[in-house]
Formats: structure tokens, C-alpha cells, sequence
């Protein structure tokens, strides 16, 4: 039988397959090799998610601006259908027409 953790894919106590420990480098001791293969292995997961990442990224920034640019484009729309202030300067020519035919016709 091979020893624990010298590859053997299934521990043959509880038949479950090894699980990674977390390591702290702060508090253990870790000698230089040590250190330097965990930077390796944390750079080969880091680039084998960044493809992921990215698309994702990509994905979400597009979908922001997506959504800026419609509540942007229907501010204006919104604003270009208000025809109140059309009608509320029209109502006040006339009041100072009225006003003006008042005050200049009696």
C-alpha cells in the first residue's frame, strides 16, 4: 500500500478521496521551494480562470452600458415628448395680450 498523499487517489481508511489543506506562510515555516511552487500554483489557477473572468467582465461592463445608455436615451425621449411648457408659455402670451387689449383698449 503507498503512503498517504504519494499520489494515491482514494485513502483507504474512509475510502474518501485527500483534500488540500490551507496553509498559512505567515505562521509555518515554509522553506523557499515550498514557497516558490505556491506561487506557481496559485499563478496556473489564476490564468486558468482569467479567460473566464474576463468574458465575464466584458459581459457584465456591456450590460451597464446598456443600461445607461437606455435610461439615457429615454430621458431625452421623455423630455422631447413634455409639451406643458409649450402650452404654459402659450397661456401666458395670451394673458399678456389680454392684459395689453385691457389696459390699452377702454
Amino acid at each position: 500500500m503507498a503512503a498517504p498523499g504519494a499520489g494515491d487517489p482514494v485513502d483507504a481508511k474512509n475510502g474518501k478521496a485527500p483534500f488540500a489543506q490551507r496553509i498559512d506562510p505567515t505562521r509555518e515555516k515554509l522553506t523557499p521551494a515550498q514557497l516558490q511552487f505556491m506561487q506557481q500554483v496559485q499563478l496556473a489557477q489564476w490564468q486558468k480562470t482569467l479567460p473566464q473572468r474576463r468574458t465575464r467582465n466584458i459581459v457584465t461592463g456591456l450590460g451597464i452600458g446598456a443600461v445607461v445608455l437606455a435610461i439615457y436615451g429615454y430621458t431625452f425621449y421623455s423630455v422631447s415628448q413634455e409639451r406643458f411648457l409649450d402650452e404654459l408659455e402659450d397661456e401666458a402670451k395670451a394673458a399678456r395680450a389680454r392684459a395689453l387689449a385691457r389696459a390699452s383698449g377702454p
